[in-house]
């Protein structure tokens, strides 16, 4: 189901129902759980930001002083900017992904992330280019032993 759903996002329930060979019912019930266990999500649209104008894409490592990550993270969420924040391990505590409309724009961001108290140290990556575009379906299709054996029948022998 996540499958289909995956390669058809806008799919209804009967057409979902027909591709899985399963009672509308049986799919609404299916769909239904994987909402309510929190396994689905969203079904919001995957927007591209460089075509509604944010072309830069940055990573922002944070370091903060101890006992400061709400204040920090509360001031993360109010910077429209700030798409996704990640609490990380190793040298910094917070990975911030960050779009702007250009470079100029993306200093005022920064500028606007560094007026909460608590922030030790800052750096930023920029984005060049995404090769790999976010997915889940080849990590969840690894799940199942079904799939990682058949995947590995198509990969060619190296002897």
């Amino acid at each position: 189901m996540i499958s289909a759903l995956a390669a058809s996002p806008r799919i209804g329930v009967l057409e979902l129902s027909r591709r899985l060979g399963v009672a509308r019912n049986t799919a609404q019930a299916r769909l239904d759980k994987l909402v309510g266990s929190g396994v689905i999500a969203g079904f919001g649209p995957d927007v591209d930001l460089a075509r509604v104008g944010y072309r830069v894409t940055a990573y922002v490592t944070l370091e903060i002083a101890q006992g400061r990550g709400r204040d920090v993270t509360d001031h993360l969420a109010s910077i429209p900017q700030v798409v996704e924040v990640h609490r990380t391990t190793g040298v910094g505590d917070l990975l911030c992904r960050v779009v702007a409309r250009d470079n100029a724009h993306l200093a005022e961001v920064l500028d606007e992330i560094l007026e909460v108290s608590g922030i030790d140290r800052t750096t930023t990556a920029l984005v060049l280019d995404n090769p790999v575009k976010a997915r889940v379906l080849p990590a969840i299709d690894d799940l199942h032993p079904a799939t990682r054996s058949a995947r590995r029948r198509k990969k060619p022998s190296t002897r």
